[in-house]
């Protein structure tokens, strides 16, 4: 297929449509607004509904109706959007309602501000909601990715019937590159028997969604515990470059990885033997990528867009705190390729 240029946000907007969504709503925020502004033209053209909601608020509890009576849907936020969003977020999991929210992130905390970051890993990772429950979230770092995780996170969300998350990031969706669109297909609002519909004349009652109301609390349990538990074991996604015989190995997402690319093959050409691990699926961590690693390797250097290094403990905690695990941030500038080389080595030389 003929590639086109798009930017980030525009690409995650069109895949989403081409993955059957028919129903938006969100509230603009910087930087992702592109996706509000494509929806609001586009949408129409595929037979969909769009509302620009009054807040953030209204726009993730308008989703939850939607994708209660089987509709394919997706709301977008960013910053001190995104955190509003968590109750509703937490009311999905709980009722077991697919659907897709895409984070581009920016700085935080509080207001934060319009520029480039990656401050949300812990929100997206561990949930801003009340409760049990936690999201898988997919992380692109190219236009190209937002495209395909954006097509692949409405099967997603429907396989577990669970919420997935797309944590994008303002350099991921504001910038242009090619990128090859998959192609349209339609979704059956009725094809899953848990949608809610009105119960037709002799129809027994059903009952759609597992609560601890309606199972009770301990077979509850073990059915939140068994859907995680699968998640874990069959979602957890990565991209290993040059790792086999890596002394140190950084570890890095969206646009932070591009840059740890960089970092790698520039190290290699002066001899250092550096990897990266790029985890696609933030939730599940790919623990999988860290087991595979061999008796070579020394340590670990986070390589973020925050202050406060939030990826570390998830490294620490996958690796079994068998290994030193360092961070390279940087606020709202993108990582150096030459600080990481320059860290590594002060890393060679103490470990």
């Amino acid at each position: 297929m003929a590639k086109e240029l798009l930017k980030g946000n525009e690409a995650l907007a069109e895949a989403s449509l081409r993955a059957g969504c028919r129903f938006f709503s969100g509230y603009p925020i910087t930087p992702q607004t592109e996706v509000l502004e494509y929806m609001s033209w586009r949408m129409e053209e595929v037979g969909g509904s769009f509302i620009q909601t009054e807040s953030e608020l209204a726009g993730i509890n308008m989703l939850f109706g939607a994708a209660s009576v089987g509709a394919r849907v997706l709301t977008t936020s960013s910053g001190p959007g995104f955190s509003l969003n968590q109750e509703g977020i937490s009311y999905l999991c709980a009722c077991d309602i697919p659907a897709v929210i895409a984070d581009v992130m920016r700085i935080g905390s509080g207001l934060g501000d319009i520029f480039q970051g990656q401050g949300d890993y812990w929100q997206l990772t561990r949930g801003g909601g009340h409760g049990d429950y936690r999201t898988i979230v997919l992380a692109p770092a190219s236009v190209q990715e937002n495209a395909d995780f954006a097509y692949m996170a409405f099967d997603l969300a429907e396989k577990y019937r669970h919420p997935v998350i797309i944590g994008s990031d303002a350099a991921i969706g504001q910038m242009v590159e090619p990128v090859e669109l998959p192609p349209m297909k339609e979704h059956d609002i009725d094809s899953q028997d848990w949608v809610i519909r009105p119960r037709k004349d002799g129809e027994e009652q059903r009952v759609v969604w597992n609560t601890y109301y309606t199972i009770g609390a301990d077979t509850y349990s073990h059915y939140l515990l068994d859907k995680y538990k699968a998640i874990e074991e069959n979602e957890q996604r990565w991209e290993c470059v040059q790792t086999e015989d890596a002394e140190i190995a950084l570890v890095a997402y969206g646009i932070s990885s591009r840059v740890s690319k960089a970092a790698v093959k520039k190290a290699r050409a002066m001899g250092i033997k550096l990897g990266l691990i790029r985890p696609i699926t933030l939730w599940p961590f790919p623990k999988k990528a860290f087991d595979a690693l061999g008796n070579q390797v020394k340590g670990f250097l986070s390589v973020e867009m925050n202050i406060l290094g939030q990826m570390v403990d998830d490294i620490v905690l996958t690796t079994g705190g068998k290994f030193p695990v360092e961070y390279y941030g940087e606020f709202a500038n993108v990582p150096s390729e030459n600080i990481i080389i320059e860290r590594v080595q002060e890393m060679l030389k103490k470990y």
